[in-house]
């Protein structure tokens, strides 16, 4: 079954986190989905400087080790700074390294070293073969403990669009690549002061990701997106999420049996 990254862009509340978590450990082993939980402890690349970014890393760990502790699930969580690798490490089983930052040698070097688990967005402006020098500077700093994510590519201003053979590219370095389904729907700065995007087209994108091959996703989730502090214009509402990932458990079911079917005829 593939893999499934998930839950709320940024950390509200403490509360909300537990619960949101919860309810996608449920959905999730009901499925029989891999889920590992996602939540950023600050968003440092916000649109405008006066957006909400989070409560920070030591909160934001206290938070997330609950989680770990409490729900049984792996972390993932974004570092921004060379600094943050090691003590993020401490808690997350997934160190993330955001898109727009994923050819900082400094930053992916310090990530590698903690021996973690790394996923590495690729940015916005690169092409996918060109993702092989990030891959580089993590085996060379010790490290093939690796996932790629594709995440859109910008097509004009504000607005991004999805070369599904960027996954088929990207497999071709030996990694699992993962499809991040809700930031691939952005249309960066598009309210001007924030993000916006389109959650209706998430379903379609991640059934195209399946079906070329992905071996995960990625989803950010909420209760009330049209509400949440970070890219609520991108996230699949809580509710719906179960009848989503049903959906997507059955394209991709069928994939493995239309490669288990090619691989005994060949």
């Amino acid at each position: 079954m593939f893999r499934l990254l998930a839950g709320p862009c940024v950390i509200e509340s403490e509360d909300m986190v537990l619960s949101i978590a919860e309810e996608v450990k449920s959905i999730t082993d009901k499925l029989g989905i891999e889920y590992v939980f996602k939540a950023s402890f600050d968003k440092a690349n916000r649109t405008s400087i006066h957006s909400s970014r989070g409560p920070g890393m030591a909160e934001g760990l206290r938070i997330l080790k609950r989680v770990k502790d409490e729900l049984g699930l792996k972390i993932v969580t974004d570092i921004h700074e060379s600094y943050q690798a090691a003590p993020v490490a401490e808690v997350a089983d997934i160190l993330q390294i955001p898109a727009f930052l994923c050819r900082q040698t400094d930053l992916l070097v310090a990530a590698a070293k903690t021996g973690k688990e790394i996923n590495v967005k690729k940015a916005q402006f690169l092409a996918p073969w060109d993702m092989k020098n990030v891959v580089q500077k993590l085996e060379e700093a010790g490290n093939k403990n690796i996932n790629l994510t594709e995440r859109g590519t910008t097509f004009g201003y504000n607005n991004l669009v999805v070369d599904m053979t960027s996954i088929i590219e990207m497999k071709k370095f030996g990694y699992p690549v993962i499809f991040d389904a809700t930031h691939s729907v952005q249309k960066p700065g598009g309210k001007g002061d924030a993000t916006d995007g389109n959650r209706e087209y998430v379903e379609y994108l991640a059934k195209s990701a399946i079906a070329v091959g992905a071996d995960g996703l990625f989803m950010e989730t909420h209760p009330d997106p049209d509400n949440a502090m970070s890219d609520g214009p991108n996230m699949i509402p809580l509710k719906d999420l179960e009848v989503v990932l049903q959906r997507l458990t059955e394209v991709y079911q069928v994939i493995c049996k239309q490669h288990i079917s090619q691989t005994k005829r060949s």
